[in-house]
């Protein structure tokens, strides 16, 4: 799924303005300017588009972690080095920390947004690739889960 997608996406869910997600950022400790995150929350067609990379979108989910958990304080042997790569199981993985979302709850988001996912499929998400059982995310399940996570953070139906 493109980035952007995810990243307005959640901004709708969480109805919150631009200045909050330039603060969320800040909070993972990178610097978005409000012109860039303008380009960013643009579909692609539109004039000014700019690809939200993904140390972007990356700093935007830590920081809602951040926000949602509290700051985790870290030994220096843990140092969480930044996702070279945002795949659609790692956005995935950050948004059920976030919101501390157990197995159940990420079957009713999917429910309430009308993807039946059986619980092994759904399990199957948050292996360590190269487990044998390890499924990759694909873009129809991670848009339907953002698409249920806005009924339920919004209680209403979305277009």
């Amino acid at each position: 799924m493109i980035n952007n997608d995810v990243l307005r996406s959640l901004r709708y869910a969480l109805d919150i303005a631009d200045a909050k997600v330039i603060e969320m950022i800040r909070l993972a400790g990178r610097d978005v300017a409000p012109s860039d995150l303008a380009g960013f929350l643009k579909k692609e067609n539109e004039a000014g588009f700019v690809p939200c990379g993904d140390d972007v979108l990356a700093s935007f989910l830590d920081g809602l972690i951040i926000q949602k958990r509290g700051q985790v304080e870290s030994k220096p042997e843990q140092e969480k080095k930044p996702e070279s790569r945002l795949t659609n199981n790692i956005i995935l993985k950050k948004l059920r920390v976030a919101f501390e979302l157990k197995d159940a709850d990420l079957h009713q988001v999917l429910m309430l947004a009308g993807f039946d996912v059986s619980k092994p499929e759904l399990s199957a998400l948050f292996r360590t690739r190269g487990h044998k059982n390890y499924r990759v995310c694909g873009d129809q399940l991670l848009r339907n889960f953002l698409k249920g996570l806005s009924i339920r953070l919004r209680g209403q139906s979305v277009a």
